[in-house]
Formats: structure tokens, C-alpha cells, sequence
């Protein structure tokens, strides 16, 4: 009996002994995410460097400007140094307009997206940021899901010498444009440029009503993925007709699987709000609620 005794002890021991391997393994898997607001959620009459002090006071480490805006660049330059505020990405904030959008069968329009995306690059590479969002197209009565792949594919493969030559990524973004649904799709369609310069800036919120939960669009992602961000958003309430943008937190993202996909592919990086603008006490809660679903709190 004594030895039996002895023999659970011992098995409990190293069970527990066992565990603490996976449990740090776990944990290790974790992804170190920063949180970032897009410029324009700064909702604040301040210059630059204020609005910068504000969000840094609330926890947020970096932000996302667009490109063409009305942002004086080398104020924003000196704010960023002075706030240690990282801006980490820029916005091509005229990629799917009907004079600028790469998938537009005018030839004339897409040289126009073409110079703004290159527009944008130099930008990213004066404030020193990582990539450039970019919304390749749209699938409409203007172009096939085939003429929408076949001419943005052309516009920004005359990008990426550029873009190389900077260092600055091309993040193609997925939207509801119904050129990109399926996981499947985007990983094919950033493949297809055959350069590491081209990736994936996945939105959370944007792809739940296709059906696909985000984790496992992260998971076919992989490295593939350069950023992302999300909003809030509910399938119930889109389904019933009415507006589906919530608070985040309130959607129906599937955030525990979101962070552990995250982790699967280990990325490590940026995590960006993409909803309304306001000031301090706005803010505030947005830095609350993105604390909770990234688990960073």
C-alpha cells in the first residue's frame, strides 16, 4: 500500500513538474502586441504633438496616418520624436475611388492610383513607417473578379521596385469589395507577387460575415500577415438588416481564438482600433476595451 502511495505521489509530482514546460510554452506563444488608433480617431483640436501626449498617456504606442491628407508631414515628424508615438503605418486613403482605384478599366484612373500609392510609400518612408494599406480593387459592373486581380496586380507590381527600394511594405487590406472572401483567396493573391514586399493587413471585423472565423484566416495568413486591425461587429445585427458596427469587444469576433492564431503564427507587432473619433474619454474606453480582447490587461 505504501509503495502505491509512493507511486502516485511520485506520478502527481511529475505530472505537475510536466506541466509547467507547457504552461510557460503557452505562454510564450503569447503575441506581444502594441496598440495604435488611426490618426483620424484623434478627436481632439490640437497639434499634432498634443494629440500624440493624449493617446500616449492612455496607453496607446503608436498610430496610422493617411496618405494624401492634410497632415503637415514634418510636424508630425518632430511629434513623433518628441512623443516617442510611433507612426507605424500609413493609410493610401484614395485607393478605391472612382478617380484612383487600380481595378478601374481607365487606364488613365489607374496611373492616377498607381502615383498615390507611390505617394503614399515615400510618405511611409519619411515618417519611417512599416507599410502602406492598400485596397487593390473592387469586383463591381466595372470589373470581374478577373479584371480586378489582372489590372491591380499589374499597377502595383510597378510599385514594388519602389516600395523595395524603400523598404516600405505594400499591406494589401481586405474590405468589403468583394474581390477577396476566402482565406484561400488572399493567400493566392499575395503569393502571386512572388515578393516578401507584398502582404496582408487583415481587419478582424471586416471578414466575419463571410463565414470564416479571423483566427483562421490569421492561421493561412501565417507570415504572410503584416498588420492588422478590427472595430466591432455583429453578424446578428447584420443579418437582421440593421447597422452592424458595435463597440469592441460587443461583435462577434472570436477574440480568444484571434490571439491564440496570433501566436500560432507568431506575430508580433501591431494592433490597431479602426473606429470613431473622439476625445479623452473616448479614447479612454477604446484603450479599455482593446486591453480586454487582446489580453493585454
Amino acid at each position: 500500500m505504501m509503495h502505491r502511495r509512493a507511486f502516485i505521489h511520485s506520478s502527481l509530482a511529475a505530472g505537475a513538474l510536466a506541466a509547467v514546460p507547457l504552461l510557460a510554452a503557452e505562454e510564450s506563444q503569447k503575441p506581444k502586441l502594441k496598440k495604435a488608433v488611426k490618426f483620424g480617431m484623434i478627436g481632439i483640436k490640437a497639434p499634432i504633438k498634443e494629440k500624440f501626449e493624449l493617446i500616449k498617456e492612455l496607453g496607446f504606442q503608436g498610430v496610422e496616418v493617411d496618405s494624401p491628407s492634410g497632415i503637415n508631414r514634418d510636424e508630425a515628424v518632430k511629434a513623433q520624436e518628441i512623443t516617442g508615438i510611433k507612426i507605424h503605418g500609413v493609410i493610401d486613403s484614395i485607393h478605391w475611388d472612382d478617380k484612383h482605384r487600380l481595378s478601374h478599366p481607365n487606364k488613365s484612373v489607374r496611373a492616377a492610383g498607381l502615383a498615390a500609392l507611390c505617394g503614399a510609400l515615400v510618405d511611409a518612408h519619411l515618417y519611417g513607417a512599416d507599410d502602406v494599406l492598400l485596397v487593390p480593387g473592387v469586383v463591381n459592373k466595372e470589373a470581374t473578379y478577373e479584371q480586378c486581380w489582372e489590372r491591380s496586380h499589374t499597377e502595383i507590381e510597378k510599385a514594388i521596385p519602389l516600395a523595395d527600394k524603400l523598404g516600405v511594405k505594400i499591406a494589401i487590406e481586405v474590405v468589403w469589395n468583394n474581390f477577396i472572401t476566402k482565406p484561400e483567396q488572399f493567400v493566392e493573391y499575395i503569393d502571386s507577387f512572388k515578393t516578401p514586399i507584398v502582404g496582408g493587413y487583415f481587419d478582424c471585423s471586416n471578414m466575419v460575415k463571410y463565414g470564416v472565423k479571423s483566427g483562421d484566416w490569421i492561421r493561412k495568413l501565417g507570415k504572410r500577415m503584416v498588420k492588422f486591425d478590427f472595430k466591432g461587429f455583429s453578424l446578428t445585427r447584420f443579418k437582421e438588416g440593421k447597422d452592424p458596427w458595435v463597440g469592441i469587444g460587443e461583435g462577434d469576433e472570436d477574440w480568444p481564438d484571434v490571439i491564440k492564431a496570433l501566436g500560432e503564427i507568431g506575430y508580433d507587432g501591431w494592433a490597431t482600433a479602426e473606429v470613431g473619433a473622439g476625445g479623452r474619454d473616448f479614447l479612454k474606453d477604446v484603450a479599455e476595451r482593446m486591453n480586454r480582447v487582446l489580453q493585454l490587461s
